[in-house]
C-alpha cells in the first residue's frame, strides 16, 4: 500500500469515527497464535504483513511530523484490517472481473511488478554504446526550417481583397524585399508571431498548421510559397534555410538513451512474462469474431 493511500485510509477512518473497532483491537488478540511470521495480523487466514504495517506507521508519522503512540499504531492496524476485509469482499463480489477500473488497476499493478527491475537497472557503458549504435536513427534530431512569414487577415473565404494582398506580399518577397517591410506594408498581426529562428516541422505545425508545413516541404532555401489559406487569413511564407536531420553524439542524448533502454528492457521482460503465462494457460478462441 503506498504512503499516500495509507494516509488517505487513515484519514477516512478517523473521520468515520470508528473508535469502537480501534478500542477492540487494544485488547489482546485471542487468535495471536494464528498470526504467521512476518505479519502483524491475519484476516480470514490472510496475513497483514509487518512491512505494510511499518510503512503505514511511517506515513502517519510523516503526515503528522510527530511521534505516534500505541493507540495510533493500533488505529493503523485497524485500518489495514479494514482494507483487507474490503479487498476480500471485493474479490467475493467478483469486482476484479466485472469492474473495468478494478481490472485496469490489477493489470497495471502486475505490469509494474514485472517491469520494476528494468526501471531500477542502469546499462553499463558497453550496453549503452551498443544500444545507441543499433538505434541511431531513433535518436536522430529532426531537421529544422528557418521561415519568414507575412500574415494577411481575411474576414471570410470570399474575401478577394485579402487574397490579392497576400499575392502582392508573395511577389514582393520573391523580389527580395525584407519580410518585416512587407508585413508592415501589406500584412496584419498574426495570432502568434513566428520566431525568427530554425524550428522543427512539428513546432512549425503548431504556429502555421499542416497545410503551410506541407507547402514549405516543397521549397528550396530562398523560395516563396503561394499564399496558404489558414484559419483567419493567409500565410505568405519564405524558406530562409533548411537544416538536415542529424545523428547526435551519444553524450548529447545520454539521459534519453538510458530511459529508452530501460523502457525496452521492461517491454522485453513483460513480453517474456506474458509468453510464459500463455504457455501455461488453456486458451480457446472462437472460430469467428463478431
Amino acid at each position: 500500500m503506498s504512503e499516500r493511500r495509507a494516509v488517505a485510509l487513515l484519514t477516512v477512518g478517523a473521520l468515520a469515527g470508528l473508535t469502537a473497532a480501534a478500542v477492540g483491537l487494544l485488547a489482546p488478540t485471542r487468535e495471536a497464535s494464528l498470526v504467521p511470521e512476518g505479519a502483524v495480523a491475519a484476516v480470514n487466514g490472510t496475513a497483514v504483513r509487518r512491512a505494510d504495517y511499518e510503512r503505514a506507521v511511517e506515513a502517519l508519522v510523516s503526515d503528522r511530523r510527530s511521534a505516534v503512540d500505541d493507540a495510533d499504531k493500533r488505529h493503523v492496524l485497524d485500518r489495514l484490517v479494514d482494507e483487507e476485509l474490503l479487498v476480500q469482499r471485493a474479490l467475493e463480489l467478483g469486482l476484479a472481473r466485472q469492474d473495468r477500473r478494478v481490472r485496469g488497476d490489477l493489470v497495471a499493478a502486475v505490469i509494474e511488478s514485472v517491469t520494476a527491475d528494468a526501471d531500477q537497472r542502469e546499462p553499463d557503458a558497453g550496453e549503452l554504446r551498443a544500444f545507441f549504435d543499433a538505434n541511431r536513427d531513433y535518436f536522430a534530431r529532426p531537421g529544422r526550417l528557418h521561415v519568414e512569414q507575412v500574415f494577411v487577415r481575411s474576414s471570410g473565404d470570399a474575401d478577394g481583397a485579402a487574397l490579392a494582398r497576400a499575392r502582392d506580399a508573395a511577389a514582393r518577397l520573391r523580389d527580395g524585399d525584407a519580410a518585416d517591410d512587407v508585413q508592415r506594408a501589406l500584412g496584419d498581426a498574426p495570432v502568434a508571431k513566428l520566431p525568427d529562428a530554425p524550428l522543427p516541422a512539428a513546432k512549425l505545425r503548431e504556429y502555421l498548421g499542416p497545410a503551410a508545413v506541407l507547402a514549405l516541404a516543397a521549397l528550396a532555401p530562398g523560395e516563396v510559397a503561394d499564399p496558404v489559406r489558414a484559419a483567419g487569413g493567409y500565410h505568405v511564407l519564405r524558406l530562409v534555410a533548411r537544416e538536415a536531420t542529424r545523428a547526435p553524439e551519444l553524450a548529447e542524448v545520454e539521459a534519453e538513451l538510458r530511459a529508452e533502454w530501460r523502457r525496452r528492457v521492461g517491454d522485453e521482460a513483460l513480453r517474456a512474462y506474458l509468453d510464459e503465462l500463455r504457455r501455461r494457460a488453456a486458451i480457446a478462441v472462437a472460430r469467428t469474431l463478431p
